[in-house]
């Protein structure tokens, strides 16, 4: 069984794209959100998605297309019992169930969840002693006109991303955005260097056939044209579409709406000025720009 590659990302950073891109080529499988490095046990894990509902969506899809052979109502009620009697099982070793499945494929994960405590990460790692990781960077401001746009203040709220400094306080995504990389960073800091790369997910959308290939020269895995251009359609992907109603989601939900791979063209993306998603004019901190201009972005 081959370790898998996690996408190290925040939210709505084209985690959804890339896993799908990824696990198009045929000797990878791209998985939805199945959050199962953030619990030590399915137990605790079935505690932790429980609200909202949704965040089970991705474990239930997955099990159910690959244990069930396809996402029906009816798979997805008997993914929901398979999880069920697995409940006094570790996450790791469900997990390695869904690897062995899929082999000689490799399995691609992209839960954002895995980033926002260190012991996520490492109890991957320490699962895994040979996980590649691509650590998958948004510019800051993109990445918060996405999150705001999807959820507003429901959103900050959900990332712990509020501005404590002003009265009420002011959702400010930046937050959120800087705690995850720093975390990241952190953590890759004690990984060997040939387990992880750093891509800027603008630079994969705007040039897909160079970065999709470097990213298979890395992991030693086909180069030739045809598992590029399988790569290049996302929307092939199992989880490319919302499943059935007893578990719609389980990726980001404008990807589910529009799957395919589309040209990126990056506007406006800058460092300075006041942030959309505030109203009393403040801009990026220090710390995020500094963060920020150290990968390229100004």
């Amino acid at each position: 069984m081959f370790d898998p590659v996690l996408i190290l990302a925040s939210p709505r950073s084209f985690t959804s794209v890339t896993c799908a891109m990824l696990g198009e080529h045929p000797q990878m499988y791209g998985l939805p959100e199945v959050n199962l490095f953030v619990a030590p046990t399915i137990r605790e894990l079935q505690g932790f998605l429980a609200r909202p509902r949704w965040s089970e969506h991705g474990l239930l899809r997955a099990v159910a297309e690959l244990f069930g052979g396809a996402q029906t109502v009816e798979t997805i009620v008997l993914a929901r019992t398979w999880i069920a009697r697995r409940a006094n099982r570790s996450c790791v070793s469900v997990f390695r169930e869904l690897a062995e499945r899929v082999q000689p494929r490799r399995l691609v994960d992209k839960s954002p969840r895995t980033v926002t405590k260190s012991e996520h990460l490492y109890r991957a790692s320490n699962a895994f002693p040979k996980t590649r990781f691509i650590h998958l960077v948004r510019h800051p401001r993109s990445q918060g006109e996405s999150l705001w746009n999807l959820g507003g203040p429901l959103a900050a709220q959900r990332q712990d991303a509020f501005d404590y400094s002003t009265d009420p306080p002011t959702p400010d995504f930046q937050k959120a955005w800087f705690a995850m990389q720093t975390t990241i960073v952190t953590f890759l800091a004690g990984v060997p260097r040939h387990r992880w790369i750093r891509l800027r997910g603008e630079d994969l959308l705007a040039h897909p056939d160079e970065h999709l290939r470097k990213i298979c020269q890395w992991l030693e895995l086909r180069t030739d044209d045809q598992a590029i251009a399988a790569m290049k359609h996302p929307e092939r992907s199992p989880f490319a579409r919302p499943g059935p109603r007893n578990a719609l989601l389980g990726n980001d939900p404008g990807f589910l709406r529009d799957p395919a791979l589309r040209q990126f063209t990056a506007k406006n993306l800058t460092l300075h000025g006041p942030l959309p998603w505030r109203t009393d004019g403040v801009g990026f901190s220090d710390e995020v720009c500094s963060l920020a201009w150290e990968w390229g972005y100004r």
